[in-house]
C-alpha cells in the first residue's frame, strides 16, 4: 500500500510511452443487458439442483458419446457414464439430477477408451443449462429455437472477428414480446469469425437483442441493445445491416491442412510426462494441437491443447505411453499424425494432501515475512525475466526477478525454524501479470496459483503442508482491492489498441490463437513468456467507448515512437465497466475516493461493493482457505470501506474457515489488514476512517442494504463523529497486576499491522511509546503485528531499509519480542541484509541493488533445526549466516519468549514503573498464570507487584520480593531483563546481546 501514486511500491516500471498515456481517450465497455435485471458475471450459488449438459460432437465425430460425472462431493458413474442423447445437429445432451450439490466434475468419452477430460483436468460444471464445445464452457441451451416454425423468422449472423469470443449466444425479445431467460440461446458457428441463429419471432416483425459469450461478457450496443428486422441481417463492429446477403457465401473454403509437427519429445518425472514439440505451419494459422496417447488401461486419450506443451500428471505407474501430435486450423482442417514419442514413467510420487490449519493462537507465533520470488531458488526451470530483463539491469546480473520459489523455501524452511519464526509471511500466490510483477501484487487469474513459484513435487499445497509438519504456519498475502492493470480473468479484462507497425511491434505480441498466458510457459511465435497478443486488437472492438480509438494523440515517446489513443489501460479511458471497476483516480489520500478510485495506474481498482466482484473474490479465496493456510494478510485494506469488510469479506472467510475445519480453528485464523497510515499521529490526520485502528471494529449501526450507498454513509457518520467517538478497549491491559478476560464481541475479525510503531522505529523509545498511545483505540492490540521495515517502507516512511546499526536493530528486536504484538522480521534483516538500500527503484535500477535482493547466495549449503531457534547442523554459506550477532541474539529472543506465556498472550501494564521502555505482562489462562517484568536497555523500578520470588530469563539472577517493589540495573543497548514470577530461571546461553 502507499499513499500517493508516486511513492508507489508496486508500481509498474514505467515504459517511455506511460505518462503519454495516463490521458488516453475512452475505450470499449462490453457491459450487460439494457433491460430492467442485469445480469452479473458471477452471481450467488444457484438454487436448481439439476443440470443439463449439451456436449459438441463436431470435432470429435464420435459415433456415441457418454457423459462419465460425479456430483460435488458424490461419487463418479461407472465408466464410461451415461449415454447422452441426441438434441440437434452436432450437440448431445443429457440432464443430470444433482441431488443437494451445487454442480459437477465431468468428462466425456466415446465408450470406446477415447476421452475428453479437459487435459486431465476434468470440466467443473454448474448448474441449469451448460455447454462444452472443444473445451470451452458456457452457459446456453445451443438447439433452443432449431425448431421449425411458422411465425415471422429473422435470419441474424453476429461477428466475433473484433471481440475474439469462442461462442456466442443472441438475448433477445420479440417486439412487444419477452425477453429470452439470459444468457439466452446459442448461436451456430457459419463460418470462420460469424455465428447465425434463425428465430421464429411469431407475429411480431422485429427485436430487440443483446449478444454475449456465455461467461459473462456482453454486447448490447452500448447500452441501447440492437433492433433487428425480419430477414437476414448482420451485426458486425456494432453495424447492423438489414437485408444482408450471407456472409459466409462467399467464403473461399480452406481445405488445406497443416503441417504435421516434427520434434515430438516425451520425457517422464514419477507419473508426470511433458510432450514437446515444434510448432505447425498453417496457410491461414494453426488454433489448436491434438495429442493423442495410448498406453495403460485407460485406452485412448485425446487432449487439446493451444500450445506447444502438454503436461500430464497421475498417470499410471511404470508405463510406458505413446503420443502423437496434429495440427488443427479454424477451418478444422487437420495435419497427418506427428512421428511417435514414447515416455514411461515410473513410481507415483505422495499427492500432497489438503493441508489442515495449525488452529493455534496466532500471538504465539513469531513471523517471518518473505518475497518468495527473491528468497531462495529451488528450480531455476522456474526461473523468468519478464520484459524488462534487460531494461531493469537483471539480466547483466543473471538475476532474474522471478528467482526463488516455493521449493526453494520448503528447502529452507529449517532455516526460517533455527531463527525461531513459527510462522512465514509469503508474498501473494496468484497469478500475476505485468511488466515487473514478482512480488505478486498484480493478480490476473485469482484462482491460479503462479506457475513461476511451483515446481514438480513443490506445489503450493507442498508448501503448506511441509510447513505445518514442522509446526510453522502459512501466512498468504492476498489483494481484495485491486487487479492487475490487464483486468482479472473470469471477471473482465479489458481489449487496448496495439499497432503493429515497425516502431511498435517489439511490443504487441502477433496473436496467437488458443494460447493460454501463465507466465511461464513460453508462447512460440513470439520466443516470450510474457506474451500480451491476447490483450489487444488493431480493429475496433464491438461496443468501443473509447474515443479516437487508434488515432495518433499527437505526442512521441522518449524514443520518437507515434503514441496513439487507447494504447494502454486507464480509469477515466472508459475501457472498465463500472460493473466490476471503479472508473476515477484517488484525489484525497484522506478522502472518500480513495476507497472508490485506482491508487495507481497498475492497479485497476475493483468495484468491491459488487457483487460479481464480491463473489469472484470470495470464491477464490476460498481455495486457498480450503487448502490449509493459517491467515491472511490483507493488502491495501484501507482502500475498501470498513462496512464491506464486516458485511462481506470477513465474514465469508470466517464462516469457510468454520465450515471446513471447526470453530476453534476460525477463531485463530489470523487475518491482518495493512492500513496504510504513514504518519505519526494516533489517528491518520484526524480521518478515522483511514486509520488502522478502525478497522478492528464492528460497525454501530445500520446502513442502506445497497453496499455502495452503504459505504457512503459509513463514511460520513464515522467521520463527523470524529476521533473523540470512537470505541474505546482495555483488552490489550492489565486491571493493576491483574489479567481480565478481553472483550473482543466488537472485534470486526481483521487485526491490523502496527503502522504507528513501524513509522516511529526510527528509535525503539520512540516506537515504545507510540505505541502505547494508540492501543486503547484498537480492539486488541495484544494481536498487533508489529515490524520496523518492509517490502515497501522503512520508519517514518523511508524509501530504504533500515540501516540504523547492529545495536539499534538489536534493541529495537529486543523491545518487539517482549512487548504486546507480533514480532515480525522482514527477510535478510537478520543480518542487515541490504541496510540503506533503496527498497524498490521499478525497473530503473536492477534487483540485486535494492531492499528486494535476492538472499539465496546468504542460504547456500545445508542446515537443520532440532527446535525453535536451534540449529542441529549446517554447513555451508548458511552457517556463516547463521553465525550473525543478530542472528544469535534473534534465536535466544525466540527462546525466551517461547518459555513465558506472558511474552506472547498477556496483557501489559506501565502504572507504578520507572524507566524508558519496561513494563509487566500477565496471562492467565486455565492452568497458565504467567507474569514477567521487563526493561529494554535502561534500568527500572517497579512498585506495587506481587510478592514473591523472581527469576530473569537472560541472567539467571533471582530477587525475591517482599515488599512490592522490585529494581533494574540497566543492562544495556539492544539487552534486556525479563524477570519472571516463579519463573523458569536462565532460558537459551549469553551471546553478542542478551547477557
Amino acid at each position: 500500500m502507499r499513499r500517493a501514486p508516486r511513492t508507489s511500491r508496486r508500481r509498474r516500471p514505467p515504459r517511455p510511452l506511460a505518462a503519454a498515456m495516463a490521458a488516453a481517450g475512452l475505450f470499449a465497455l462490453l457491459a450487460g443487458p439494457s433491460e430492467s435485471d442485469p445480469v452479473p458475471l458471477r452471481t450467488t450459488a444457484a438454487t436448481s439442483n439439476a443440470a443439463t449438459v449439451f456436449y459438441y460432437t463436431k470435432t470429435k465425430n464420435w459415433s456415441a458419446t457418454y457423459l462419465h460425472y460425479a456430483p460435488d462431493g458424490g461419487a463418479w458413474t461407472t465408466v464410461p457414464g451415461v449415454r447422452m442423447e441426441a438434441a440437434c445437429t452436432d450437440w448431445v445432451k443429457q440432464t443430470v439430477d444433482l441431488g443437494s450439490a451445487a454442480g459437477l466434475q465431468a468428462t466425456f468419452n466415446n465408450g470406446s477408451g477415447t476421452w475428453d477430460n479437459n487435459g486431465g483436468g476434468n470440466y467443473a460444471l454448474g448448474t441449469g443449462t451448460v455447454t462444452v464445445k472443444d473445451g470451452v464452457i458456457a452457459h446456453s441451451d445451443p438447439c433452443a429455437g432449431t425448431e421449425t416454425g411458422s411465425g415471422n423468422e429473422a435470419t441474424v449472423y453476429y461477428s466475433t472477428a473484433t471481440s475474439g469470443w469462442t461462442t456466442a449466444n443472441i438475448h433477445y425479445a420479440p417486439t412487444g414480446g419477452s425477453w429470452t431467460t439470459a444468457p439466452g440461446v446459442g448461436m451456430e458457428a457459419a463460418c470462420t469469425g460469424w455465428w447465425k441463429k434463425t428465430l421464429d419471432i411469431g407475429t411480431a416483425t422485429s427485436l430487440k437483442a443483446a449478444f454475449n459469450n456465455g461467461t459473462g461478457v456482453w454486447d448490447n450496443n452500448n447500452s441501447a441493445d440492437y433492433t433487428i428486422p425480419l430477414g437476414t441481417t448482420t451485426v458486425k463492429d456494432r453495424t447492423v445491416t438489414s437485408g444482408a446477403t450471407n456472409p459466409c457465401a462467399a467464403e473461399v473454403p480452406d481445405t488445406e491442412p497443416p503441417t504435421a509437427p516434427a520434434r515430438v519429445t516425451a520425457g517422464a518425472t514419477d507419473t508426470s510426462v511433458v510432450v514437446g514439440w515444434d510448432a505447425a505451419t498453417d496457410n491461414k494459422g494453426v488454433t489448436k494441437y491434438q495429442v493423442t496417447r495410448t498406453g495403460g488401461t485407460l485406452g485412448t486419450v485425446v487432449t487439446d491443447v493451444g500450445s506447444t506443451v502438454l503436461s500430464e500428471t497421475g498417470l499410471e505407474e511404470r508405463t510406458t505411453y505413446t503420443y502423437t501430435v496434429k495440427a488443427v486450423d479454424a477451418a478444422g482442417n487437420t495435419s497427418p499424425a506427428s512421428d511417435a514419442a514414447t515416455a514411461t514413467t515410473g513410481e507415483r510420487a505422495p499427492a500432497p494432501a489438503a493441508g489442515t490449519p495449525l488452529g493455534t493462537d496466532p500471538r504465539k507465533d513469531p513471523i517471518y515475512f518473505v518475497l518468495t520470488a527473491r528468497f531462495y531458488d529451488g528450480d531455476t526451470a522456474n526461473d523468468r525475466g519478464g520484459s524488462q530483463h534487460i531494461k531493469s539491469g537483471n539480466a547483466a546480473g543473471a538475476d532474474p526477478m522471478f528467482r526463488g520459489d516455493f521449493k526453494g523455501l520448503v528447502e529452507k524452511l529449517d532455516y526460517v525454524k533455527a531463527l525461531g519464526f513459527s510462522a512465514v509471511w509469503i508474498t501473494p500466490v496468484v497469478l500475476n501479470r505485468s511488466d515487473y510483477d514478482y512480488h505478486g501484487y498484480h493478480g490476473y487469474d485469482f484462482y491460479k496459483v503462479d506457475p513461476r513459484l511451483e515446481s514438480a513435487g513443490a506445489s503450493y499445497q507442498d508448501l503448506i503442508n511441509a510447513a505445518h509438519a514442522k509446526g510453522m504456519k502459512i501466512y498468504q498475502d492476498v489483494v481484495y482491492n485491486h487487479s492487475s492493470r490487464w483486468g482479472a480473468k473470469g471477471l473482465f479484462t479489458p481489449t487496448v489498441y496495439g499497432v503493429r507497425d515497425s516502431q511498435w511491434s517489439w511490443y504487441y505480441d502477433e496473436k496467437a490463437e488458443g494460447f493460454e498466458y501463465d507466465g511461464l510457459t513460453v508462447e512460440p511465435k513470439s520466443g516470450k513468456s510474457y506474451y500480451n497478443g491476447d490483450l489487444w486488437s488493431t480493429a475496433e472492438p464491438t461496443g468501443n467507448t473509447c474515443l479516437n480509438w487508434g488515432k495518433p494523440t499527437g505526442g512521441k515517446s522518449a524514443e520518437g515512437y507515434t503514441l496513439y489513443n487507447c494504447q494502454w489501460p486507464s480509469p477515466t479511458s472508459g475501457m472498465f465497466p463500472k460493473a466490476y471497476y471503479h472508473r476515477c483516480w484517488i484525489g484525497n489520500w484522506e478522502g472518500e475516493d480513495s476507497r472508490s478510485c485506482w491508487l495507481h495506474e497498475d492497479l485497476a481498482d475493483f468495484d468491491t461493493e459488487s457483487t460479481p466482484v464480491q463473489n469472484y473474490l470470495i470464491g477464490a479465496y476460498d481455495k486457498y482457505i480450503d487448502m490449509g493456510v493459517d491467515g491472511f494478510r490483507i493488502d491495501t485494506a484501507v482502500h475498501i470501506p470498513r462496512v464491506t469488510w464486516n458485511r462481506r469479506f470477513l465474514p465469508a472467510i470466517h464462516d469457510r474457515v468454520a465450515r471446513k475445519f471447526g470453530t476453534e480453528a476460525a477463531a485463530n485464523f489470523f487475518v491482518f489488514g495493512e492500513v496504510g497510515a504513514f504518519v505519526n499521529d494516533k489517528w491518520n490526520r484526524g480521518s478515522v476512517n483511514h486509520s488502522a485502528q478502525f478497522f478492528t471494529w464492528k460497525e454501530r449501526k445500520e446502513y442502506s442494504a445497497d453496499d455502495e450507498t452503504a459505504a457512503i454513509e459509513q463514511f460520513t457518520y464515522e467521520n463527523n463523529l470524529g476521533t473523540g467517538n470512537q470505541p474505546t478497549s482495555t483488552n490489550a491491559f492489565l486491571s493493576g497486576n491483574s489479567y481480565h478476560t478481553p472483550d473482543r464481541s466488537q472485534f470486526s475479525g481483521m487485526n491490523i499491522i502496527d503502522m504507528r510503531m513501524h513509522m516511529n522505529f526510527g528509535d525503539a523509545q520512540n516506537a515504545f511509546s507510540n505505541g502505547k498511545d494508540s492501543d486503547d483505540s484498537v480492539n486488541d492490540a495484544t494481536y498487533n503485528v508489529v515490524y520496523v521495515d518492509s517490502h515497501d517502507y522503512g520508519p517514518n516512511k523511508s524509501s530504504t531499509r533500515y540501516g540504523g546499526g547492529t545495536d539499534a536493530w538489536a534493541e529495537n528486536m529486543a523491545l518487539m519480542w517482549t512487548f504486546r504484538g507480533i514480532p515480525t522480521l522482514y527477510y535478510g534483516s537478520e543480518i542487515e541484509f541490504q541496510k540503506g538500500k533503496q527498497i524498490d527503484c521499478g525497473p530503473s535500477c536492477p534487483l540485486a541493488s535494492t531492499g528486494r535482493a535476492y538472499f539465496g547466495d546468504h542460504l547456500a549449503g545445508t542446515v537443520t533445526a532440532s527446535d525453535f531457534g536451534t540449529v542441529a547442523s549446517a554447513s555451508g554459506t548458511v552457517a556463516t549466516t547463521l553465525a550473525q550477532p543478530l542472528v544469535k541474539h534473534l534465536q535466544r529472543l525466540n527462546q525466551i519468549r517461547r518459555a513465558v506465556p506472558a511474552l506472547q498472550t498477556g496483557q501489559y501494564s506501565t502504572d507504578g514503573i520507572s524507566g524508558g521502555m519496561a513494563f509487566k505482562r500477565r496471562c492467565t489462562s486455565g492452568g497458565t498464570d504467567s507474569f514477567a517484568l521487563v526493561t529494554v536497555t535502561g534500568g527500572a523500578s517497579f512498585t506495587g507487584i506481587p510478592n514473591g520470588t523472581y527469576t530473569d530469563a537472560v541472567t539467571g539472577d533471582v530477587k525475591s520480593v517482599s515488599n512490592g517493589t522490585l529494581s533494574v540495573a540497566a543492562p544495556g543497548k539492544g539487552n534486556l531483563r525479563v524477570y519472571v514470577l516463579n519463573g523458569p530461571g536462565k532460558i537459551g546461553t549469553d551471546g553478542p546481546y542478551l547477557k
